[in-house]
């Protein structure tokens, strides 16, 4: 159930293999899988129980983890949002955009959200929320969301070098299976949409759209711009009023990602 957001193998000669053992532990615990006993991390990892045991009491004496003892179980500790913490706060990248996304939302009263890639789902790394439906304005930094259904993942797959992209679309058939016909004819689509308007427009929400556009930067990840609103109003209709705002914000941060670049040279 859990194979498609993690590593299957553990072979690659340049990686430390506890320590790698050690992350795949921390990547287990998401919201609403904030506890977790051995077994259930070892399911979720793939790793072997008496693999797990090991390390889950190496990163409770560490400081990553903490041991509930009378359910048997870990959780996060508080170090690990300090990390979070450190990254935001010290993230020229996010310093430098995170103003310009936030007067967009502000002048519209949308959504507007940066993203990236890992393995088969998207991150936000900023999120400026003007939505109604208060469910959809708790969408935050650090927060995930499916590749393969969203404007976001979309985008990024509309850029994504070959490989990488095959080895996706492939878990995608795997764990969709039923509807995939439908999701990878509306990737394909999306990847033209790219190619042509430099956007492209997901509903996988009920009254929601969101656009999004890819930001590929030298030696940096791809990043992924999205405006999103709650709206009756149809698809055509919503790219018609967000599509160039969307796109005028995609070049101006373009273009702070350029100055940050001239300004390390």
């Amino acid at each position: 159930m859990f194979m498609s957001t993690r590593r299957q193998h553990f072979e690659e000669p340049t990686l430390n293999r506890s320590l790698e053992r050690g992350i795949e532990i921390l990547r287990a615990f998401r919201p609403g899988a904030d506890l977790l006993g051995n077994g259930e991390i070892a399911e979720r990892t793939g790793l072997s129980r008496a693999t797990v045991s090991r390390l889950t009491q190496t990163l409770v004496e560490t400081g990553m983890l903490e041991h509930d003892r009378s359910l048997r179980a870990y959780r996060l500790a508080a170090p690990v949002l300090s990390f979070a913490h450190a990254m935001r706060a010290g993230s020229p990248v996010l310093n430098t955009v995170a103003p310009l996304m936030r007067a967009l939302a502000e002048k519209l009263r949308i959504n507007v959200g940066l993203a990236v890639p890992d393995r088969d789902e998207m991150v936000y790394l900023e999120s400026v929320r003007y939505n109604r439906r208060v469910s959809l304005r708790n969408v935050v930094a650090g927060q995930r969301v499916p590749m393969e259904l969203t404007s976001l993942g979309r985008a990024y797959l509309a850029v994504a070098d070959e490989p990488r992209r095959r080895a996706l679309m492939a878990q995608f058939r795997e764990r969709r299976q039923s509807g995939w016909n439908q999701i990878r004819d509306e990737i394909r689509s999306a990847a033209r949409s790219v190619a042509e308007r430099g956007f492209c427009t997901a509903s996988w929400q009920p009254e929601v759209v969101a656009l999004a556009t890819p930001i590929a930067v030298e030696d940096r990840p791809v990043y992924v711009l999205n405006a999103s609103v709650t709206t009756m109003a149809g698809i055509a209709e919503t790219e018609s009023m967000l599509a160039g705002p969307l796109l005028q914000l995609s070049g101006n941060v373009k273009a702070a990602l350029a100055a940050l670049e001239i300004r390390k040279a």
